[in-house]
């Protein structure tokens, strides 16, 4: 995601900020919601879903799982952080502690997500999907498997829910879909086979599977474009690197505005990242960062 350099012809009239039409699937590739199922889910997978968070009663015990305290370590330490970080919205001391830990206690209690047993805990291990409880990284080998290897406890893998990001819907689908697999039901919506839509027409999801999205035209202009959303210009189109360098270059553009020589040299490389962070200079445009090489 970033910025880049387009050349489009001249008369290139496409309104600034706007995505490119050819970038985005047509219309009529939408399909219709399923009208058996709100995620691609059997009726039981759903009623699972809506255990891992929290849209139907659940209870630690089913899973063997130990219910969280107010004073449980990783309790207390997330309420801590929540108090110190808003004390105008939750209070200040001991009291304002124990009271968001067991307002926290009550609401990672009423979610599977947060109890695993040991046979979720397996299903994500095989789908590879705990890596920072079973790998190590480094930025000259990348993740890499612990020696000996490692399966996690259920007591680590829900702490870890609660220290980390957590877990994401891939997770949850591993850990639903494993389960339906070892109680012998069908996790797919047996109406739209798991894509919570069915086909507006026969052949659309075909259709919609060999589409494939089409580039401006191209031409004799310079154009600046950003890639953060499909894609769409943000400057004018200019006759000449240069003249497009001048733009970026032109104070009036507010904090966006960038030294000539740095604007020449991003045009010329031809992309940057939106922005970078640095722990001397804190955030940048990716294209003012460009221009730090010759500084």
């Amino acid at each position: 995601m970033g910025r880049t350099i387009r050349r489009v012809p001249l008369d290139f009239d496409w309104p600034s900020s706007r995505v490119w039409e050819g970038f985005l699937s047509p219309d009529r590739f939408d399909e219709v919601p399923c009208p058996d199922c709100k995620n691609g889910y059997s009726p039981q997978a759903q009623n699972l879903y809506d255990l891992w968070y929290g849209k139907l009663p659940f209870d630690p015990a089913s899973t063997g799982s130990t219910p969280w305290r107010h004073d449980s370590p990783a309790v207390r330490a997330f309420a801590e952080r929540n108090v110190a970080n808003a004390p105008d919205f939750y209070g200040t001391g001991e009291g304002a502690i124990v009271r968001e830990g067991q307002r926290l206690a009550s609401l990672f209690n009423g979610q599977w997500s947060h109890h695993l047993s040991q046979d979720d805990v397996d299903a994500l291990v095989g789908a590879g999907r705990l890596r920072d409880l079973t790998h190590t990284w480094t930025s000259e080998t990348g993740w890499q498997p612990k020696e000996p290897s490692v399966t996690p406890t259920t007591e680590q893998v829900n702490e870890w829910s609660l220290c980390s990001f957590g877990h994401d819907g891939i997770n949850a689908s591993v850990v639903i879909r494993a389960r339906c697999e070892r109680e012998g039901v069908d996790a797919t919506c047996p109406t739209c086979q798991g894509h919570a839509s069915t086909e507006a027409y026969p052949g659309q999801r075909a259709e919609a599977e060999a589409w494939k999205p089409t580039d401006p035209p191209k031409g004799d202009g310079w154009q600046l474009w950003e890639t953060v959303s499909e894609g769409s210009p943000v400057s004018p189109v200019f006759a000449t690197a240069d003249g497009l360098a001048g733009w970026m270059s032109d104070p009036e553009r507010g904090d966006r505005w960038v030294p000539q020589e740095t604007a020449a040299k991003f045009i010329a490389e031809g992309w940057a990242p939106t922005g970078i962070v640095t722990p001397g200079r804190g955030y940048a445009s990716g294209v003012e960062a460009i221009g730090w090489a010759s500084n």
